[in-house]
């Protein structure tokens, strides 16, 4: 089972989007591991964001992710880090496709609802940034067995 992190930011929580959003990812079957609500701090921004830090475009993003309270989860499952920046689509949601949730819910590159780790390293790094590892609790679902078939699961 894979694990990514997941940011439903400022505008998702502000727009009341993230139930419906989070219904998304549970209908698709991943599992939920962690989720809380909090403030990004100018500090957890400039990590979180560090290859950013430098470019133009970098106070205003840290000035969007601090500017409200957001919800930082760990969703669990098989290709989850791929699967869910699928289900996200491309950073613009006017570049999205109908049936993403970036597509379904966006129209701005910057105000785009949520983030997802975009590999392995990242997903790896993000999740310490945002969680204690006594912040996760990981268990197998009972409907397990019907999601994948037995030659599929992990």
């Amino acid at each position: 089972m894979e694990r990514t992190l997941i940011l439903f930011k400022p505008d998702c929580v502000q727009r009341r989007l993230v139930g419906r959003i989070l219904a998304r990812f549970e209908d698709k079957g991943f599992n939920l591991v962690a989720m809380k609500m909090m403030q990004v701090t100018p500090e957890l921004a400039r990590r979180h964001y560090a290859e950013h830090v430098d470019k133009p475009f970098y106070p205003s993003l840290e000035a969007f992710i601090t500017g409200g309270p957001l919800i930082a989860a760990i969703l669990e499952g098989p290709e989850a880090i791929r699967v869910v920046r699928e289900m996200l689509g491309p950073t613009s949601g006017l570049k999205a496709p109908a049936g993403t949730i970036r597509g379904d819910f966006s129209s701005s590159r910057q105000m785009n609802l949520i983030h997802a780790s975009d590999g392995p390293a990242a997903a790896e790094r993000e999740i310490q940034l945002y969680f204690r590892s006594d912040e996760i609790v990981s268990s197998r679902p009972t409907l397990a067995p019907w999601l994948q078939a037995p030659d599929e699961q992990n």
